[in-house]
């Protein structure tokens, strides 16, 4: 068969001929039709992951959507290395299989379910976001921002504020459920005054965060007090990313004047709970609420599109 496969860390995988997988006991054969490619399949290939390939070659992704021996479509994650989605066919544990509705095409149903699960589980599994509050979505222009901001509407959320350094996409998120956005490429001070207004005197009461960095140092001091008050409604703070960099300052003075709670998301939820999540973002993608931007590439052309900047959009490899 054909598959996208790594020899080293570090390297694009090659499209080559790759041995057949056989299902061993509690495992099926997976006839894949579409696998995303996502940042985690990048860290993975390049070693920067805690979950990285030691032996070589393998075949890359971590997910996807097929059909089983008997036609029944499904989606899938963790394939059994060596080997992964991107290719004709994979093998996985019958438990690692989810159903997939019919209404939802392959480029979805490939695509949707990792960011989409992951911005579900921030806002109501971690945060823990209840009707009629208010979000703010730092780093709304990525993949994952995009789906947190339609997500946190369909969660019920007051008010939605999309911050994002995309200008080209920021302008889109209105569409998407959004009620205010920001520029994150504002000088600092006028940053700092954006969040502030946008949050207005309550603040805000969930911030997922995809970006860390200067963003988040500029938001923090938005929110710190100025002077002794009553405290305020809590505001919880989901760590999630780090696109803008990995580490902060973080000044005694924010936790000390603000009802702050910094959240991360560390470990995998249990099992229902993971798959509640699965089937709610499938049934609102199923029903139009939940949208994302697909480009398919070929199998063939995976070298050439392991390299590519999607912009806010998912690729989505067809073998």
């Amino acid at each position: 068969m054909h598959a996208a496969v790594l020899h080293a860390s570090g390297k694009p995988p090659l499209f080559e001929e790759f041995p057949d997988p056989t299902p061993g006991e509690g495992e099926v054969l997976v006839h894949v039709c579409a696998a995303a490619l996502k940042p985690v399949d990048k860290q993975l290939a390049g070693g920067k992951h805690y979950a990285s390939p030691r032996e070589f070659p393998v075949v890359c992704g971590a997910d996807g959507v097929g059909r089983l021996e008997d036609g029944t479509r499904i989606f899938f994650g963790g394939p059994r290395r060596p080997y992964g989605a991107m290719a004709e066919r994979t093998v996985v544990r019958r438990a690692q299989c989810f159903s997939v509705p019919e209404d939802v095409d392959d480029d979805t149903a490939a695509a949707i379910p990792n960011p989409g699960v992951s911005a579900w589980l921030s806002l109501k599994h971690s945060a823990k976001l209840v009707s009629g509050e208010t979000v703010l979505i730092l780093g709304a222009t990525g993949v994952t921002g995009k789906l947190a901001v339609q997500i946190a509407k369909i969660l019920g959320a007051g008010r939605v504020v999309a911050a994002g350094r995309n200008e080209r996409v920021l302008g889109t998120l209105l569409e998407l459920g959004a009620d205010a956005t920001i520029r994150l490429d504002k000088p600092g001070q006028e940053l700092i005054e954006a969040f502030r207004r946008e949050g207005g005197e309550k603040r805000f009461d969930v911030i997922i965060d995809y970006l860390w960095g200067p963003p988040t140092e500029a938001l923090l001091a938005a929110i710190t007090g100025a002077e002794f008050a009553v405290a305020g409604s809590e505001t919880r703070l989901v760590e999630v990313g780090e696109s803008a960099g990995p580490a902060i300052t973080l000044p005694a003075a924010v936790l000390r004047s603000t009802a702050l709670t910094i959240l991360g998301t560390a470990g995998i939820p249990p099992w229902d709970v993971l798959t509640d999540a699965f089937q709610q973002v499938m049934n609102h993608a199923a029903s139009g609420k939940l949208l994302i931007e697909t480009e398919r590439v070929p199998l063939a052309e995976i070298e050439d599109a392991w390299e590519r900047n999607a912009e806010a959009r998912r690729l989505v490899v067809i073998p």
